[in-house]
């Protein structure tokens, strides 16, 4: 009966040191960042973005935010390429659309203004879309035709 409950004992330790604590639970909620550059006339353009893969993701996006970084941002994957329409509902604050085609380049720019229904669309279909701190794309340089490339993860070349 004492290994028995030896035992228990081992195996309960053993599975409380395994068990996810809150810590780790919130790192796994936290989403990872990619690298994105994009190539303009004047230079590369570093960026750190989270990817928006899902459609809960994309359906949230940046809403309900107060800030992003200068060099911050997310990039909604479009699988397949489609045109894309956004809206600002419930988004706090002003963001750049960098609307990008299927060979990396910018198809559109657009600066959607916070907490409204007006929609944005790409014009065209798209392979992704990236949001970044509005008026950042001008300060930045960036512009139509410029080339974006990002190491997507979850796809497999």
């Amino acid at each position: 009966m004492l290994r028995f409950r030896i035992a228990v004992a081992l195996a309960c330790a053993t599975l409380a040191a395994c068990a996810p604590t809150a810590t780790t639970a919130a790192k796994a909620d936290a989403k990872a960042a990619v690298p994105l550059t994009i190539k303009t006339a004047t230079g590369e353009r570093h960026f750190l973005v989270e990817v928006a893969r899902t459609f809960e993701e994309q359906e949230r996006g940046l809403m309900f935010r107060t800030s992003l970084p200068p060099q911050g941002g997310m990039i909604f994957p479009m699988v397949p390429n489609r045109v894309a329409t956004f809206w600002m509902k419930n988004t706090l604050i002003q963001l750049d659309m960098i609307f990008i085609r299927a060979d990396g380049t910018i198809a559109r720019i657009a600066t959607a203004q916070p907490e409204t229904l007006d929609t944005v669309d790409s014009g065209e279909p798209v392979a992704a879309v990236l949001e970044i701190v509005g008026g950042g794309a001008a300060k930045a340089g960036i512009a139509e035709g410029d080339r974006v490339i990002w190491a997507d993860p979850a796809r497999h070349h």
